[in-house]
């Protein structure tokens, strides 16, 4: 390229770098509008909604008219150049991080490439980077209460086992009204378990309901899931939310009063009661009972979820019993009929 001063650009010579300015305000501002748009409508938070509008009339400040001009839409290239992750969003948290980051990927651009045209717009878009870094935390903040509501609104949690037709059976029971899934897989290999996390995720957050994963943080990581369930066993909470993010929920299985006390010191999200009855799903856990539901009833101060062995037909003694919610197995997935059985385990909560 020819030598030059900011203050001796070359028009003819340097268009190339007017249509780079040119595509790349555009792209900031086409991604600052779409998440201008769920802070409005889905957040209802008129300040961060009024941020996006902000940097959006900044940015149409620095669209001027000879940047405009360089614009050659049938001969670019890039026009015709694709890829599959643009092609669907599994869930609004990928749309909404997708379009941050290619808003601070343009901004990036229109900071070097406008130190040929004018430093002082590179400068201002550097700001304006920085800016967007600051809403995408403030995005995380925001949507967590979010998930949280919808945790504590789920009154069935649906715990998964292999079954013949594991994403027909789940979309039965999302049909009948369920809004809380859990992934729980012990045998099969990691191909198998990634390729059914993926799609059981996707199938969910077209239901509207939440999706965790059993045990693994990684899993649940690379499916872009809601968050995890961990066992007494398992990765520290801390950890966990340290490799998911503030805004994943993160709930632990607990037996007695001082896992319960572990849980809630350690930041769990929510908790599982249980094994109120013996069961096949934890061989060898001898079962809670009804009084440590009580328990939790008393003491929990984050939604909880009784588990073990619960079905209709035993289901009306927990929920007298305090709990809010129950997390179900075997009823549901091995039932001719699991959004019936949903259906008829929501009927025995207070409406």
């Amino acid at each position: 390229m020819t030598d030059r001063t900011a203050g001796n650009f070359d028009r003819n010579v340097d268009r190339q770098v007017l249509r780079i300015l040119d595509a790349n305000l555009d792209r900031a501002r086409e991604g600052l509008r779409i998440v201008e748009e769920w802070c409005r409508f889905g957040l209802d938070n008129i300040v961060l909604a009024r941020e996006c509008k902000d940097l959006r009339q900044q940015l149409a400040a620095l669209h001027t008219p000879d940047l405009r001009a360089a614009r050659n839409t049938v001969g670019d290239v890039g026009t015709q150049l694709t890829h599959i992750q643009e092609e669907q969003r599994e869930n609004i948290d990928r749309l909404l991080i997708a379009n941050l980051c290619r808003i601070q990927e343009a901004l990036r651009v229109l900071e070097e490439y406008a130190k040929l045209y004018n430093p002082e717009m590179s400068m201002s878009c550097k700001q304006m980077r920085y800016r967007v870094y600051g809403l995408e935390s403030a995005l995380d903040e925001a949507t967590t209460p979010i998930k949280m509501t919808d945790l504590t609104k789920a009154k069935i949690y649906l715990v998964t086992m292999p079954v013949a037709d594991l994403l027909g059976t789940v979309e039965q029971a999302l049909h009948g009204g369920l809004k809380l899934v859990q992934y729980r897989s012990k045998e099969a290999d990691d191909v198998d378990r990634f390729q059914e996390a993926q799609a059981l995720c996707a199938l969910c957050h077209r239901y509207g309901a939440l999706f965790l994963v059993n045990d693994r943080v990684d899993l649940a990581l690379a499916v872009g899931a809601d968050g995890v369930h961990l066992g007494q066993n398992d990765l520290p909470i801390a950890v966990a939310r340290q490799i998911l993010g503030r805004d994943k929920i993160v709930g632990r299985s607990t037996t007695n009063p001082a896992e319960m006390a572990k849980a809630l010191a350690e930041g769990a999200d929510y908790i599982g009661v249980g094994p109120v009855h013996e069961t096949p799903t934890k061989a060898g856990k001898t079962a809670a009972g009804l009084e440590y539901v009580r328990y939790a009833a008393q003491h929990s101060t984050v939604p909880w979820f009784a588990i073990g062995g619960i079905d209709q037909t035993n289901v009306g003694e927990v929920v007298a019993a305090g709990a809010p919610g129950v997390a179900v197995v075997r009823s549901i997935m091995q039932a001719s009929d699991p959004g019936a059985i949903v259906q008829e385990l929501l009927a025995k909560f207070p409406q």
